[in-house]
């Protein structure tokens, strides 16, 4: 049985519907056996009061290190995030906007003093949100955990997606994508980045093409090196940055169930949770900027 079994509650099945079996959920004889069988589907959702929620959950990151998510949903402006610190104390934040069908990843990383960098260094890298990444917002709100204290593991771990993010993005004129994008990335200043193949879509959507800066590398990819085998900080180089989301509600389970006539229907009655990592490719104007990528 996964870990995060029997952790969820839900009130979204109807009366007279209920669960099967550990594998499925399935038509019941009676409404006593309904609500005795719905306590055992795996995860399920519970009616939040208002419009925003937040949800704090416990999960195991790949260094061993136990962290807090914190995932925070609001379906009146049809918004999710997913907060969390890191073992190096970088704090990792992912935001997804349904409403533009874009996503947010910003990385806030405490900078090496010693090494003349400042108190922390922003990241931003934004792309298109596609369908079936994430459970909707309304859907989000509504999770409510009976076990605050249990250590979540996803039941899938995705495979790990590239991305060459060759595009810089003008913060000031972001606004067209996403509204959320200013206050995300404010601290990012000029290093926000998204893709050629984004851009492309966004352009055919009509956005304004200024908002967009086609990095060196795309054009000097021969006259940059990756970051960790530049030794001169103050040298142009091909930088990485990668990250991991270790738990987040990437997909609405249904199950099964038939009214008094024999009617069968179907409802939401629990999510499937995820782990997914991302690994990120981009430009930047000097080492400097990228000491984490070094080799050892």
């Amino acid at each position: 049985m996964n870990a995060d079994l029997g952790h969820f509650t839900s009130v979204f099945s109807p009366v007279g519907s209920g669960c099967a079996s550990s594998g499925m959920c399935a038509s019941c004889a009676s409404a006593a056996s309904v609500r005795i069988l719905t306590r055992l589907c795996a995860l399920v959702l519970v009616v939040a009061v208002g419009l925003g929620s937040e949800l704090r959950v416990r999960v195991r990151l790949v260094d061993g290190l136990v962290t807090e998510e914190v995932l925070e949903a609001d379906s009146e402006r049809d918004l999710i995030s997913v907060e969390f610190k890191q073992g190096d104390g970088t704090l990792i934040t992912f935001m997804a906007d349904f409403k533009q069908d874009v996503k947010i990843f910003r990385a806030l990383i405490l900078g090496e003093l010693e090494r003349g960098q400042n108190q922390y260094q922003a990241l931003c890298f934004i792309s298109r949100l596609n369908r079936n990444e994430i459970i909707p917002s309304e859907s989000m709100a509504r999770l409510r955990q009976k076990n605050p204290h249990a250590i979540r593991l996803a039941e899938e771990r995705r495979g790990l997606e590239q991305l060459t993010m060759s595009v810089a993005v003008n913060l000031s004129r972001a606004l067209q994508l996403s509204s959320h994008i200013h206050n995300m990335c404010s601290e990012a200043r000029e290093a926000v980045y998204t893709r050629e193949s984004d851009v492309k879509h966004w352009l055919d959507k009509g956005v304004d093409p200024s908002i967009f800066e086609v990095l060196p590398v795309t054009t000097e990819a021969p006259s940059f090196q990756a970051c960790h085998s530049t030794k001169d900080l103050w040298q142009p180089c091909v930088c990485t940055y990668s990250l991991r989301l270790e738990w987040y509600p990437c997909l609405l389970k249904y199950c099964r169930s038939r009214d008094t006539t024999g009617r069968g229907s179907t409802y939401k009655c629990g999510i499937k949770s995820c782990s997914k990592g991302y690994h990120f490719t981009y430009y930047v104007p000097q080492k400097q900027l990228c000491l984490w990528d070094e080799e050892t």
